[in-house]
């Protein structure tokens, strides 16, 4: 038995300078309501993202869903099932109609093909999620949303820091959702933005996010609340001087993870799309039991048996969950179905050891050739 290995581990400063960074908090008092420390966080974050419009909130979850509501959308919305809880119901609290799409076999993104035989004349928008660390289709999602005058929204949850031909990512579709947790790339230890096109959508998301108050004394419509506080913003100026560098660790984690396991029968890595740089969120792997010799469940337990915790992620798919079920009459997503029941994400943070990816992949692969 080696040393407990979790599937994440959140990245931190060093605690003197994330103290340095708060104790002017103490002379002002001011803690939140976008004060010193969220403003300047958010000038930061605009410029590394590459983005013409950003707008902090307290988290990813609510960043989306206000989004959404920001944007007035009716009626359905096409969407992936792979994916995060936050996603559909973000969707599903706007009081809209999640419509799931399937995904593609390799990059286990939207499949931007399938799109189209789902548009109805209640569809009002696309929400395509890019998923560890790669991204959709946007250039073909992009005009088959122009051609049916359809809004395009980004869950970038897994996408910070990732640029497509050469534009930070957040530049495309109408907007864009980027989560802060504290397991992300990039954390404000919680946390979320939106980044979006249209100037125009700044003011309802402001409304939105601070109980619809326009001044002291006008509140004009029924808003949130889901300002980011002084202390998530402090913590998100520190993490974002050292984001580059636990991007380059990553890397040199996912290169050591593939070279050990892209030739292991039975194991199918993902493929990153053509001109992307990604930032290496996570380094899933998905089991087919013929040629492995195990299922997905066998080597989950295995793995734990070596004091090795990775994460079934995305299972089950959103449109299996309890709460969803015969509520919506959905097309069929086996591709999605077939990834969500072997896909394991292994353990994949900036300061994960080469050694101990060493391990699990020797273990991996020991397994393998019983």
């Amino acid at each position: 038995m080696g040393k407990k290995i979790l599937v994440t581990k959140s990245s931190l400063p060093p605690l003197d300078e994330y103290i340095d960074e708060i104790r002017d908090l103490w002379d002002s008092s001011i803690l939140t309501n976008m004060g010193v420390k969220h403003k300047e966080f958010e000038q930061r974050l605009q410029k590394y993202m590459d983005v013409d419009n950003i707008s902090l909130m307290v988290n990813g979850h609510m960043a989306l869903e206000l989004l959404l509501q920001a944007l007035k959308l009716t009626g359905e919305v096409i969407t992936t099932p792979f994916t995060f809880a936050s996603t559909t119901h973000a969707i599903v609290r706007n009081g809209l109609t999640p419509i799931f799409c399937d995904i593609e076999a390799d990059t286990y993104t939207l499949d931007a093909d399938k799109i189209e035989n789902l548009i109805t004349p209640k569809t009002s928008a696309i929400l395509p999620v890019h998923v560890y660390g790669n991204v959709c289709d946007v250039e073909k999602i992009e005009r088959i949303a122009k051609r049916h005058n359809l809004k395009v929204v980004y869950d970038a949850a897994h996408a910070f820091g990732v640029t497509y031909k050469g534009q930070g990512i957040g530049r495309y579709g109408d907007a864009s959702m980027f989560s802060f947790h504290a397991t992300k790339v990039f954390h404000s230890i919680e946390g979320g933005a939106v980044c979006f096109r249209d100037s125009k959508l700044a003011t309802d998301l402001y409304g939105l996010k601070n109980f619809g108050i326009r001044g002291p004394e006008i509140v004009d419509f029924v808003g949130a609340n889901a300002k980011m506080n002084e202390f998530q913003a402090a913590m998100g100026i520190c993490n974002l001087r050292y984001v580059n560098r636990d991007i380059k660790k990553r890397e040199s984690i996912y290169k050591r993870y593939k070279e050990r396991l892209e030739h292991i029968a039975g194991i199918q890595l993902i493929h990153y799309r053509q001109y992307l740089k990604s930032n290496y969120a996570y380094f899933p792997i998905v089991v087919h039991k013929r040629e492995f010799g195990a299922t997905r469940e066998q080597l989950f337990e295995r793995l734990a048996l070596h004091d090795i915790f990775c994460r079934k992620y995305f299972f089950p798919l959103t449109s299996d969950y309890d709460c969803y079920k015969n509520r919506f009459i959905q097309p069929a997503t086996p591709v999605a179905s077939f990834i969500s029941d072997n896909v394991l994400a292994l353990p994949m943070y900036a300061d994960l050891g080469l050694d101990d990816v060493d391990r699990i992949c020797s273990i991996i692969v020991k397994f393998r050739s019983k």
